[in-house]
């Protein structure tokens, strides 16, 4: 097998995070911006260069393939996202993205002749930033977010996704978006940490064996406004002071739960009028609650929803509960978990099971097809930041053990 194109891969992602919203080294691509849609054709420009088939379904989701001698079989996946959130950074998704292509070019300079079809696949937001909930593209491939419900969700400035994905020339009905039953043989994703374990720990390769689960809410809270110095503080109705009461309580949930991983963000606050002297009348706040252990996660949740529920009658501040997501953890496939941490050892790389905290689309992919998932080491862990950081050596060994993998997958 060739080597890694150290040189070409990191001209690559450096070219890519030049297209960005905001200067270097911050990256922002959202999606259906026009660097959202210059990227993709950016992306479609390598594809093909390298020989490469490429299309796009109805969502906006691109796949890349080298069809096999076999091409009736089901394919063999690879792929992440290239989307990105205001000021991040440029190796979240694109290390997926372009180190899976990176690793079909490895092997095809090799020689490798595929029976089955090595498909890349670039999904469509991965990233909530857009439309407020995140893997849209692969979920919809699953089928857990139905053509209808994707139909209805609208940006901040009341966008629809069908307004946005036509002028984006992403054209059809939402429902061919949907995998048929083993449309895939496996699928493998490759991606920086976004954690400090692998770097502390001088650990080369990261063997994902579960995906946490996202459960995702949104409150609007009601109260009853006034002016602040003449509205006295037994009669108040702060719906400000509820939603502060119910971020303590989601932290509270998530240290008390009795798991390890589970993880509580109050990560959207928005109060009205918004002045400094009249009390909050209105609040929205969105809550992001995860765990890779459902049971822990959901008991946490309904002792948060309890608890809202006797904060807000007790301040006689009105509530509207509205579920965003909530979606069961992943487990990877352990065949190809060991098929993963083989190919690691025998290209002499050191290795280590471990979850995965942050979601990803193989959470989705993992209900159509075997799923597994590659993590390398980043610098402290940072990630969705601009100094977000992974060495080219880091990436080249993570590649290599995806081209091991895509290799052997495609000739069963």
């Amino acid at each position: 097998m060739s080597t890694v194109s150290l040189s070409r891969l990191d001209r690559e992602i450096d070219e890519l995070a030049a297209i960005s919203a905001h200067p270097a080294p911050a990256v922002t691509r959202v999606l259906f911006s026009a660097e959202d849609l210059k990227a993709r054709d950016w992306l479609r420009a390598r594809a093909k260069e390298a020989g490469f088939h490429v299309r796009q379904d109805p969502v906006g989701n691109v796949f890349i393939r080298w069809e096999g001698s076999e091409p009736c079989l089901p394919a063999v996946a690879t792929g992440s996202h290239t989307d990105a959130i205001p000021n991040a950074g440029k190796y979240d998704g694109v290390v997926g993205v372009l180190g899976g292509l990176e690793a079909m070019r490895q092997l095809k300079e090799a020689g490798h002749k595929p029976k089955r079809s090595i498909e890349l696949i670039m999904f469509t937001s991965e990233e909530p930033t857009r439309f407020g909930i995140g893997c849209l593209g692969s979920r919809l491939m699953a089928g857990t977010t139905s053509p209808e419900e994707a139909g209805a969700l609208r940006d901040r400035d009341g966008r629809s996704l069908e307004d946005l994905r036509e002028a984006a020339g992403c054209r059809g009905n939402l429902g061919a978006v949907k995998l048929s039953t083993g449309a895939y043989r496996a699928f493998i994703e490759l991606h920086i940490e976004q954690g400090p374990l692998l770097e502390e720990k001088e650990i080369d390769i990261g063997i994902v064996e579960k995906i946490a689960a996202p459960s995702a809410f949104r409150l609007l809270l009601k109260g009853v406004g006034g002016h602040a110095g003449a509205v006295l503080m037994p009669e108040r109705k702060d719906a400000f002071m509820a939603a502060a009461e119910i971020a303590l309580l989601v932290e509270k949930a998530a240290l008390q739960s009795g798991s390890p991983d589970t993880v509580g963000t109050v990560g959207l606050v928005e109060v009205k009028p918004g002045a400094i002297n009249s009390i909050p009348c209105d609040v929205k706040m969105e809550v992001d609650f995860r765990d890779t252990n459902r049971e822990a996660r959901d008991k946490a949740l309904a002792r948060i929803g309890d608890g809202t529920h006797a904060i807000c009658a007790r301040r006689g501040v009105k509530i509207d509960w509205q579920v965003i997501n909530q979606d069961p953890p992943a487990l990877c496939d352990p065949a190809l978990v060991k098929m993963v941490e083989a190919k690691a050892i025998a290209a002499g790389f050191s290795t280590s099971r471990m979850v995965s905290r942050a979601y990803h689309d193989s959470l989705f992919m993992a209900r159509v097809c075997p799923t597994a998932m590659i993590f390398i080491p980043c610098f402290n862990g940072y990630s969705h930041r601009p100094d977000e950081y992974s060495s080219p050596e880091a990436i080249a060994k993570g590649v290599e053990v995806l081209a091991g993998c895509l290799k052997e997958l495609s000739l069963q």
